[in-house]
């Protein structure tokens, strides 16, 4: 119940952005809400003016009816006015949690990203933003309206018969004793709805990405069988949700009936003694029936509600997760490093419980190449991240240029580095697009250089609009090596002083992979470079080759050197060309 009353006051506060908004709302609620209750008075005035069977007043009847066409000309310029706002509202408050979300995802830790399906994170950012969304406007739009034509009904009611009044009063807590039932219980049920929404959605995105694996082992039935079980599990929480917020509508109509007869007996009866002429018994009828629908309007929007909450804590939930630890106010911002990097006594894991890396210690000097080879889940990977500060080390610290990188900003770090990984990344856009990412004032002899000296130029001008080819998201309609290629290009265009490749020409063949080693050959000239590769044949001009295992390095030199030495990595080279 905690966090139910922090996600509404969060809530309160975004709306609060919006407060003079949400007066004028208000305002303008409360004009329907008078001008709509006034009405019944002017009808009762109406019918006590038919007296009888040829004794009409209909001078005063006209000027009832003039009345009446201004009171609904008021009432529907307020109303829809009072939309209007509130859609704007919603829709700005519901803008600003959107993009205060996406920022927040921007600065969170890899740890974070690399710990929750990313399905599951898309589901928080989009789906469960509608859905509160949708619970928003209609708390906006029925909400206020609705309360206030329950006080002024109640008003108006006292002012014509005080008596009767009370009768409608008495009857009123079994409403609101259904509508905090339903309420309870709909939450529950809802915040289920929602968690179980976002494992479905991380499940579709994991077989989307990953389609072409799960058909090469035959993995459909299983696949099929996972996403029925989580869809049957949704499917039961939907239901459950929609019986309980279904119970809404009987409840309030039950409760609607004993208001509606408790006014009609009470009525007849002082009507019948000359308490209440025929007119006001009319208005006091309208009343009851416009008193017990907002009752039923706030019972949906109470459900509605609910939805928007459980939506919402998820959202918050994902925004309240820590941020990357900030910089320092005196952090350094690196122009452009001299190429040193120095690991000193660094100790890292992913999960406390296994350990991971221990005592690294390397130094690297300016325009070194620096091979990082060793068996799969050795730590190579690991050791690009921490240079990169994607992770920060657990003990002992990175230099770079002398400068500690936990006291220099990240963006000015990464800046000096340029990298090319295995997994490659496309954004939609074209191909021009995707190569200046990393430099978007760069020229067109610039770009085409690049793409030259990568050697994607023959097949982009092969492309049906060139450089100006449309590419879909991720580059779904390029083959995986003229994906890489493309990220080649994109780090040739840039050069910063220091290069990290991981595994940068593993999906390119054998012949083109011989012309793009000749071109980083060229680009690591005088750069400090970290190579990190499974083809031995790939790092043999590298000028240290650190050789790891389980998080150590167990061995180092150059390629002759560790050759001459038998150890692990003549095992590792031998086992690759023992054919030949």
């Amino acid at each position: 119940m905690k966090k139910h009353s922090s996600t509404v006051k969060r809530i309160l506060d975004h709306i609060g952005h919006y407060k003079w908004g949400v007066l004028l709302s208000l305002c303008l609620a409360a004009v329907t809400v008078i001008t709509t209750l006034y009405a019944p008075i002017l009808i009762g005035n109406g019918v006590d003016l038919i007296l009888g069977q040829g004794d009409v007043d209909f001078q005063g009847l006209t000027a009832v009816l003039k009345k009446m066409a201004v009171v609904i000309f008021i009432t529907a310029v307020s109303q829809w006015l009072m939309n209007h706002i509130n859609n704007k509202i919603t829709y700005q408050v519901v803008e600003d949690i959107r993009t205060q979300a996406f920022r927040h995802l921007e600065v969170l830790p890899l740890r974070y990203l690399d710990s929750h399906q990313s399905g599951d994170i898309i589901s928080r950012i989009i789906a469960d933003i509608d859905q509160f969304s949708e619970g928003l406007l209609m708390g906006f739009t029925q909400l206020f309206t609705g309360v206030l034509t329950i006080l002024g009904t109640l008003g108006f009611m006292f002012y014509v018969n005080g008596w009767i009044a009370l009768v409608v009063v008495c009857v009123t807590p079994v409403s609101l004793v259904v509508a905090s039932f339903i309420a309870r219980k709909t939450y529950v049920m809802f915040k289920h709805q929602s968690e179980t929404r976002g494992e479905l959605t991380g499940l579709i995105d994991e077989m989307l990405g990953s389609q072409k694996v799960v058909q090469a082992f035959g993995q459909e039935k299983e696949a099929q069988k996972r996403f029925e079980e989580i869809n049957d599990r949704l499917g039961k929480y939907s239901l459950q949700a929609t019986f309980f917020s279904s119970i809404t509508n009987p409840a309030t109509r039950f409760v609607n009936g004993l208001v509606y007869a408790s006014v009609g007996v009470a009525g007849a009866y002082a009507a019948v003694h000359g308490l209440l002429s025929v007119g006001k018994l009319s208005s006091f009828l309208s009343y009851a029936n416009q008193y017990t629908k907002p009752f039923n309007e706030i019972s949906g929007v109470v459900t509605e509600l609910q939805n928007a909450l459980a939506s919402a804590a998820r959202v918050f939930a994902l925004i309240d997760e820590e941020p990357l630890k900030p910089e320092d106010k005196d952090a350094v911002d690196l122009k452009t490093a001299d190429g040193r990097v120095d690991l000193e006594h660094v100790y890292f894991s992913y999960d406390p419980k296994v350990p991971l890396i221990e005592d690294f210690n390397l130094s690297v000097k300016p325009g070194q190449r620096i091979a990082i080879v060793g068996p799969t889940g050795c730590g190579k990977s690991t050791v690009i991240n921490l240079l990169m500060r994607f992770y920060d080390v657990d003990k002992g610290r990175v230099k770079v240029s002398g400068h500690d990188i936990r006291h220099m900003t990240r963006r000015s770090l990464r800046a000096n580095y340029g990298m090319v990984l295995q997994e490659t990344w496309l954004k939609s856009g074209t191909i021009r697009d995707n190569i200046i990412y990393g430099k978007p004032d760069a020229t067109e002899e610039e770009m085409v250089r690049a793409a030259k000296e990568a050697h994607a130029h023959s097949f982009i001008k092969r492309m049906p609009q060139g450089y100006d080819t449309v590419i879909s998201e991720d580059g779904g309609n390029l083959s995986q090596g003229q994906k890489q290629l493309l990220c080649i290009a994109r780090v040739m265009l840039c050069l910063p002083p220091m290069l990290i490749l991981d595994e940068a020409t593993s999906s390119i063949d054998t012949r083109t992979e011989i012309r793009i080693q000749k071109a980083f050959a060229k680009m690591m000239e005088g750069r400090t470079s970290f190579i990190v590769a499974h083809r031995l044949s790939t790092i043999k001009e590298a000028d240290m080759i650190l050789v790891m295992r389980d998080g150590h390095i167990i061995e180092q030199g150059s390629h002759e050197e560790l050759l001459g030495q038998g150890g692990f990595y003549a095992q590792l080279y031998n086992s690759q060309f023992a054919a030949s």
